[in-house]
């Protein structure tokens, strides 16, 4: 079963485990037949002879000795009644009658498959009949007297016959215990040979037993033991390890899948290898390039300020100082570039708000939600007065994240839904928190009745300097749902618009929050 040159190859190679197991459970099956068999031969022969001697050779002897006991009563008994003439010596000579015919009928019954034992019979019963015709019958049927005349007068005739019958008596009784004696040699050698046949079935199913034990482990046990060792000589990382092919058919097809396996891995590792020496170099670039719009945002924070600044200034101290003096298209042109240079400030720090997001800000702790809308309701006092919003929230639990983007989240989303408010209404902003049990997020929903946003721009909103409006009718840079997108994204949430919502906009969002009982408390006492 084991892996051979190939040139040595026979029709077996191919074999697999379950034909190797099949064909051994078979010879298995049949030796175990042939055996039990000849076991079965042996006790049937010691079987047969044991009956044949309790049952018949050793009952016929038996009943021999018992018809030569009745016919001695019968002879005792009418000879004692031919001397003495009374009737009580008759009663041995009645009783071996009933014996006689007792033992006759067995005999002829158990001597029916003995040709030389039904001669012998028939020759004792032929001699029986003829000394009892002669003299039994003839001097118990007399009548008694002080003797019987016939018994003198054939005693010597019934002496000569009884010993004739005697004689034949002694040699059926000696034929019969030579075939008993025959009988039990036959039964000695008989359980003789069961012995030996039991012991050498013994033998025979403990070498069976150990071939079949040791073709398993040489070709089974062994080969998958080999198979195993180097398949946990891979799993431990040495990949050059060849797999061993060895065994049945369908081992060695598994080996080779594994093997196939192994230079499948082999040849992912490399691939990984090569992919993660380009991470690290694309890594080392991205750090770089991070390192530079650091530098960018440090130029963009002080050396591009402040010339802004200076132009922002210059412009205004124009406006102020020529306002009026110059013609109307001057002043026009004036008021342009003051704006322009206001737009520029405001977009640059819009900026680096949204590079700092993730990047600088990130000191993550538990936050009150509640105090941080609460300061940022502080914040849009003066937009919330001159709106007239209403604000109302449910009780806000903790959070934990970074307080000041969170903070930043809050009011770019509320400052969006008073600016957009309808002309003809005061805005009506609701902030609804939804517990999600075992999920590890709670859902927020900022809920107004502002102008909404179409179903097909509600993606776009979230797109960096996407605007749906003019600066004229709406002013703001396009960056503040940008900058929600990315504070919610940073903390593992994500936002949306619901666009089932159309009597205004709902904006949901989700942020993972740390339970508290204060918060829990709150719920319960503000349902």
């Amino acid at each position: 079963m084991n892996e051979q040159p190939p040139g040595a190859r026979t029709a077996t190679a191919g074999w697999t485990t379950h034909r190797w197991l099949r064909v051994s459970v078979a010879v298995t099956l049949t030796v175990l037949a042939v055996l039990g068999s000849l076991g079965v031969s042996a006790m049937n022969r010691t079987s047969q002879l044991t009956e044949q001697i309790v049952d018949r050779r050793g009952p016929a002897l038996t009943y021999a000795v018992r018809l030569e006991a009745a016919l001695v009563n019968q002879e005792t008994g009418v000879r004692g009644y031919g001397l003495a003439g009374q009737r009580d010596f008759l009663q041995p000579y009645a009783t071996g009658v009933t014996e006689e015919r007792d033992a006759l009928r067995r005999l002829e019954t158990l001597l029916a498959d003995d040709r030389r034992g039904r001669a012998e019979l028939a020759a004792v019963r032929e001699l029986a009949g003829q000394w009892q015709s002669r003299f039994a019958v003839p001097i118990a049927s007399a009548v008694p007297d002080r003797a019987v005349p016939l018994a003198a007068a054939r005693a010597e005739e019934g002496k000569t016959r009884f010993d004739t019958l005697r004689r034949a008596l002694t040699a059926q009784q000696a034929h019969l215990a030579e075939e008993r004696a025959a009988a039990s040699r036959d039964l000695r050698r008989a359980t003789h040979v069961r012995n030996w046949t039991f012991a050498g079935i013994a033998l025979v199913i403990v070498l069976v037993a150990g071939l079949v034990f040791e073709a398993l482990r040489r070709g089974i046990t062994a080969p998958l033991g080999r198979l195993g060792h180097t398949a946990r000589e891979v799993a431990k990382g040495r990949f050059e390890q060849p797999i061993a092919i060895t065994g049945p058919a369908d081992l060695r097809q598994l080996g080779q899948d594994v093997e196939s396996m192994r230079g499948r891995l082999l040849e992912e590792l490399e691939f990984s290898e090569t992919s993660r020496r380009l991470l690290d170099e694309q890594a080392a670039d991205l750090q770089r390039s991070n390192t530079e719009l650091e530098q960018f945002a440090y130029v963009a924070s002080h050396d591009l300020q402040e010339p802004l600044r200076k132009v922002s200034s210059f412009t205004q101290l124009l406006q102020r100082r020529y306002g009026g003096q110059l013609d109307e298209r001057a002043d026009q042109y004036i008021a342009f570039a003051v704006d322009g240079a206001n737009r520029m400030q405001v977009l640059i720090n819009d900026l680096l708000a949204f590079s700092r997001v993730g990047r600088v800000l990130n000191d993550h702790e538990e936050v009150a939600l509640e105090d941080v809308v609460g300061r940022t309701l502080d914040n849009l006092s003066v937009a919330i007065e001159e709106s007239g919003a209403e604000i109302t929230h449910d009780p806000l639990p903790k959070a934990v994240g970074d307080a000041t983007q969170l903070g930043m989240l809050w009011q770019n989303l509320l400052s969006n839904s008073i600016k957009f408010r309808r002309p003809d209404r005061s805005p009506d902003i609701r902030i609804s928190v939804t517990d999600p049990g075992d999920g590890g997020l709670w859902e927020f929903a900022v809920t107004d009745n502002g102008i909404g946003i179409d179903r097909e721009f509600q993606e776009k909103v979230f797109v960096l300097f996407q605007r749906l409006h003019t600066r004229d009718a709406y002013p703001g840079t396009g960056i503040g749902l940008a900058m929600c997108k990315k504070v919610v994204e940073f903390h593992g949430g994500t936002i949306r618009i619901d666009p089932a919502y159309t009597a205004g906009t709902r904006v949901v969002f989700t942020l993972p929050v740390e339970r508290s009982a204060a918060a829990d408390g709150a719920r319960e006492a503000h349902p």
